[in-house]
């Protein structure tokens, strides 16, 4: 489900902008089956998103939806992009003057929607056909950049490291949790298990001193093998610092 492999583009451009009538029998749109899906693949995971599956959810025969959502793969892509629609409701961003306002709840938004729907981050990225929810996510992203000092690509160009770091430290985050028992808080146990064997098999810490300290000091503050949400929330600084930096100084 997660490679965007097999869509029909065309076909899909007119699913996405051109919403199909609900069946006078059926009751069943586009809108309404792609929020079906969306809220099956929240619970269940991606692979439980089948059009048999959808159609008995819905009441309806499979045949009965492939007018309004072609196929899985587009289906797939009306997910996403009804995902991406999403992100800034129901208030959109913040028109604050402070432009490093305006990056910083653009990262927490797209981290908050990385935390609602974990399979979006499995999404291979590929050249997906832009919908109206995408297209309203990256208009109301790019204004946030915009008149802060950068060109246009400059503004595409940065938008796109800043949400390439939050997908990166929020899938990372994501699979970290997913590694733990369902009653684990962080790494301690699983550590305290695991290395006096580690130890062994190392032999000398000398051969990894940075690494040695490093690690120690991560595990004594937070508890945990690595830490990729605190990953997170230095990187969207570091960013914003350099950032500042480049139009600030420029």
């Amino acid at each position: 489900m997660s490679k965007r492999t097999g869509v029909d583009e065309l076909k899909l451009l007119g699913l996405l902008w051109k919403e199909s009538p609900a069946g006078s029998r059926s009751g069943i749109s586009t809108q309404s089956i792609t929020t079906l899906a969306v809220n099956l693949a929240d619970k269940e995971g991606p692979g439980a998103v089948t059009i048999r599956r959808l159609a008995a959810e819905a009441g309806v025969t499979a045949m009965a939806l492939y007018p309004h959502i072609g196929g899985r793969a587009e289906l797939f892509e009306l997910m996403l992009d009804h995902i991406a629609g999403s992100t800034y409701t129901p208030t959109g961003l913040p028109d604050d003057a402070d432009w490093r306002a305006r990056i910083s709840a653009i990262a927490d938004a797209n981290w908050k929607k990385c935390q609602e729907h974990p399979w979006v981050t499995d999404a291979a990225s590929g050249r997906p056909v832009p919908g109206p929810g995408a297209s309203t996510k990256y208009e109301a992203e790019l204004r946030a950049f915009d008149g802060i000092g950068l060109t246009d690509i400059e503004m595409d160009h940065t938008l796109t490291a800043l949400i390439s770091l939050v997908h990166g430290t929020a899938r990372a985050t994501i699979a970290t949790h997913r590694s733990r028992e369902p009653d684990e808080q962080n790494d301690t146990g699983w550590w305290a298990n695991i290395e006096p064997a580690l130890t062994a098999a190392i032999g000398d810490r000398a051969r990894f001193p940075t690494a040695s300290r490093v690690s120690q000091a991560l595990g004594e503050a937070t508890g945990k093998a690595n830490d990729p949400e605190g990953a997170y929330r230095s990187g969207v600084a570091l960013f914003i610092e350099g950032l500042s930096g480049q139009v600030e100084g420029a």
